[in-house]
């Protein structure tokens, strides 16, 4: 697990991959700072990533879970690893299955 990676949840919707670089930016240096955004509208998730150059740093930014941003509470947590999203729903074309009908 890259401990220099950090999950920021309940962020504004107004905040752009630059403010919240500047966000975090006192706790050392910041390697990359993505807000996630929709794929169709573009407008943020209200979650975003930060990655510090190094473990140190992330940890003393770990402080800031809880702190109000532009009148929202954020969460601050050590990233996970994605998981394997794999068997969800959707068109499946193996349909080897014995209770799908071929049609």
């Amino acid at each position: 697990m890259d401990k220099n990676k950090l999950f920021v949840g309940g962020l504004p919707w107004s905040i752009t991959n630059d403010t919240f670089a500047e966000l975090f930016a006192q706790y050392g240096e910041i390697v990359e700072a993505v807000v996630i955004t929709d794929r169709d509208t573009g407008r943020s998730k209200g979650f975003g990533f930060v990655t510090f150059k190094n473990e140190e740093d992330a940890q003393k930014a770990l402080e800031m879970d809880g702190q109000e941003v532009q009148e929202r509470k954020i969460v601050v947590n050590v990233a996970k690893p994605r998981e394997n999203r794999t068997g969800g729903g959707g068109f499946n074309r193996d349909n080897s299955r014995g209770d799908r009908r071929n049609y």
